[in-house]
C-alpha cells in the first residue's frame, strides 16, 4: 500500500481506538460480583452446633410503605378493621411486618425453632419445621443476611367468619436486598449467592378477632412473588 510518503493518520486513530476498547473491555470483565468456583477467598465455617448468621454490616434503611387509598375497596376494608381493633393502624401493621420478615428470615437460617413457633401459625411451623430437618439432616447450613428492606406493599385484604369471630387475613408484598446461601457439610456454597441480591416475596399474615381477646398477628404463608 503506498501512502505516498503521507503520515497514516487513519491507521494510528484505528490503533488507539483498538487500544481504547481492550483497556475498556478489561476493566468491566475483570471484575468478579458475587461468589465464582474459581474463587480463592475461603467461606467462614460455621461454628458448631448452629449455622453460619452473619450481622447486619449496614444501617438499617426505613423501608418505604405502599397502602391502599381509603377510598379504594382494599382500603375500605383496612379502615373497617378499626372497628373489630381500635388500634390497628396499617402504618403500625407494616412496621410489624418488617420487624417480623428480619427476625424470621434469621431464624430459619440459624434453626431458630422456638422464635418461628412465636411469629407463624401452626401450619406454617410445619412447613420451616421440616425444611429445616430436611437441611439438619443433610449436614448443610444457611446463610442469610437482609442488607435493607426496600418497600412494604398491601396487596390484599380478606376477612372470614368464623364461630371464634372474625379471621383477617393480609398479604404483603416484600422487596428486599439479601444475601442468601446453603452450605454443604463440607462449609463449601451448594445453592444461592453471597452477592447481594434483591427478593420479591409475598408473605400472608393472619389474626384473630374475637370478643375473648384478639390473637397477634402470625405468618401463614410465604411465597416469591
Amino acid at each position: 500500500m503506498d501512502f505516498s510518503g503521507r503520515f497514516p493518520v487513519d491507521l494510528v486513530l484505528f490503533a488507539l481506538i483498538a487500544v481504547f476498547l481492550v483497556l475498556r473491555l478489561r476493566s468491566v470483565l475483570g471484575r468478579k460480583v458475587g461468589f465464582q468456583p474459581g474463587m480463592t477467598r475461603p467461606v467462614p465455617a460455621p461454628e458448631a452446633p448452629g449455622p453460619v448468621v452473619e450481622a447486619q454490616a449496614e444501617p438499617v434503611k426505613n423501608a418505604a410503605f405502599d397502602i391502599p387509598a381509603p377510598n379504594t375497596r382494599l382500603g375500605q376494608i383496612l379502615s373497617s378493621l378499626v372497628g373489630l381493633d381500635a388500634s390497628f393502624v396499617p402504618q403500625q401493621f407494616l412496621i410489624g411486618v418488617e420487624g417480623a420478615f428480619r427476625q424470621v428470615v434469621t431464624a430459619f437460617a440459624a434453626g431458630d425453632r422456638s422464635t418461628l413457633q412465636a411469629r407463624l401459625t401452626p401450619e406454617a411451623f410445619a412447613a420451616f419445621d421440616s425444611a429445616i430437618t430436611s437441611r439438619e439432616q443433610a449436614g448443610e447450613t444457611q446463610r442469610s443476611e437482609i442488607r435493607a428492606v426496600h418497600t412494604l406493599a398491601i396487596q390484599d385484604v380478606r376477612q372470614k367468619s368464623l364461630e371464634a369471630g372474625t379471621a383477617v387475613e393480609i398479604d404483603v408484598r416484600i422487596v428486599s436486598d439479601q444475601i442468601s446461601m446453603t452450605l454443604d457439610k463440607d462449609g463449601q456454597p451448594s445453592a444461592g449467592t453471597d452477592a447481594v441480591t434483591e427478593f420479591s416475596d409475598l408473605w400472608t399474615f393472619v389474626r384473630l378477632f374475637s370478643g375473648s381477646g384478639n390473637s397477634a398477628w402470625r405468618l401463614a404463608a410465604a411465597r416469591s412473588a
